[in-house]
């Protein structure tokens, strides 16, 4: 384990309220392909502070890593949402496209 996971980890353990520390390490797991660990990671995120709305574009993309299309597509539409209400026109356009992206997928599969 490297020492910024490591470091993470320890952040995460010492204050498990922070969503920032999770998130980073959530990162940090993809990195090394424990895709699990960052999926706990990020939906604890999401459960916890589902305003922090970063999370739901990772989450969503992870989803689909995991050929889980549903809750990549749930995922993205709910991380719209939230950022509609957080006028945040950025991350809501990321969103929209990556959902766009993954129904034209979804749609030529079938």
């Amino acid at each position: 384990m490297s020492s910024r996971i490591s470091t993470l980890a320890k952040a995460v353990k010492e204050h498990p309220e922070d969503s920032f520390y999770k998130f980073t390490l959530a990162l940090e797991m993809l990195k090394i392909e424990e895709y699990q660990k960052a999926r706990v990671l990020f939906e604890a995120i999401k459960k916890g502070e589902p305003a922090y709305v970063g999370v739901y574009y990772h989450l969503a993309k992870l989803y689909e890593q995991l050929e889980e299309n549903k809750k990549a597509l749930d995922t993205y539409k709910e991380g719209i949402e939230v950022a509609e209400k957080q006028n945040d026109q950025h991350t809501k356009s990321e969103l929209s496209a990556a959902l766009f992206n993954l129904e034209i997928e979804l749609e030529e599969l079938s």
